[in-house]
């Protein structure tokens, strides 16, 4: 994997319809817009980071030497180009210039939050159509649990949770996404319906995966996790927690399109609590404008997730609630496109109040 030498985060960000263009300038489209730049320079040695405002960058990119002027001008051209419409086979498209809502369903036995409680076909659909009466925009389907420590099932356990569960929604034409590392599943439940691939090893698990997302042309979310979930948690270490992630979606993005897969058909995920501690999680929701600079849709998972049981004290998954929503506006406040979540109602008043105070209109 390549390690880019210079990146770009935004900073001092505001949300709002409009300000002046010389003052602020808007991320991916959407109602954050940055006032400043955080440049970051990676060599063997050391990092530099340098803050340039949003005023003097034009000026500060003409005195650059011309292939880091070239750069800097490609992050920022990412980072400030609207997202485009993602476009779905079986269900309506979507549109990441507002923050989309996407709800998990986990139809495994031993999921960290809520194994077990949907395993049943008819209770999963259920479930699956309460979230989208409560906002959800897609519904995320996974058959194998990816939770620290997890074992993998077989392909035709994994199929045959979740494939009855597509089936019945697709007919509805409900989005959904299929949560799965292998290429067999992926398949078979785009042909019963799914719109999007999530795959937490960004297409790297199943070396077949690629072929079926180019074959499909389906969107795909393209997840960082630091190895399996059988050893991801065993001692995570990172050079730099932010960069080295950021390299890493880098490199699947372009490992995609070297594919055929478009930009326009990708997404990425940071991948919380998929070999991180609770530090390097912190860092990623703190910093996650940086991964704006990658030019596609950012999506994050925070929901309920152990990060938040440590620092609250709270063990039981369910009970998370609050610190969940916190997080998840932490990241909105960063212009997150999608986010993913166990409790679509209440997340969806946390986006409906934030666009609302910030436009001055009721968005709900």
């Amino acid at each position: 994997m390549t390690k880019r030498t210079i990146y770009a985060q935004p900073l001092g960000l505001l949300r709002g319809s409009a300000f002046n263009d010389g003052v602020f300038r808007n991320i991916a489209g959407g109602d954050i817009y940055f006032s400043a730049l955080k440049i970051i320079r990676r060599d063997q040695k050391e990092i530099i980071e340098q803050i340039i405002s949003v005023s003097e960058l034009d000026d500060f990119l003409a005195r650059q030497p011309d292939h880091i002027r070239q750069e800097l001008e490609t992050l920022v051209a990412n980072i400030t180009r609207a997202r485009e419409t993602i476009d779905l086979r079986s269900a309506p498209s979507l549109d990441p210039g507002s923050p989309l809502i996407q709800g998990v369903l986990n139809v495994t036995p031993d999921s960290f939050s809520d194994g077990g409680v949907y395993i049943d076909p008819e209770k999963s659909i259920a479930h699956a159509l309460h979230m989208i009466g409560a906002g959800a925009d897609i519904i995320d389907i996974g058959g194998e649990s990816t939770k620290p420590g997890a074992l993998p099932v077989s392909i035709e356990v994994e199929k045959e949770r979740v494939i009855p569960v597509i089936k019945a929604l697709s007919e509805k034409n409900i989005p959904i996404s299929i949560d799965s590392r292998n290429a067999d599943v992926m398949k078979e439940a785009i042909c019963a319906g799914a719109d999007i691939i999530n795959d937490v090893s960004a297409l790297s698990h199943d070396p077949d995966s690629i072929k079926i997302a180019k074959e499909t042309k389906v969107p795909v979310i393209l997840m960082h996790a630091l190895g399996p979930p059988e050893t991801m948690q065993n001692n995570p270490v990172y050079e730099n927690v932010l960069l080295d992630i950021y390299d890493y979606l880098e490199s699947r993005i372009n490992f995609c399109i070297e594919a055929g897969i478009p930009r326009n058909r990708i997404i990425v995920d940071p991948g919380i609590g998929f070999g991180k501690t609770i530090d390097h999680n912190l860092q990623i929701i703190s910093n996650l404008a940086l991964f704006h600079g990658l030019g596609v849709p950012v999506l994050v998972g925070v929901s309920r997730k152990s990060f938040i049981g440590k620092i609250t004290g709270e063990s039981m998954a369910e009970n998370r609630l609050a610190g969940s929503l916190a997080a998840a506006m932490v990241c909105l406040e960063q212009g997150a496109q999608i986010i993913r979540v166990h409790d679509v109602m209440q997340t969806r008043q946390v986006v409906a109040v934030l666009q609302s105070v910030s436009s001055g209109k009721v968005t709900f």
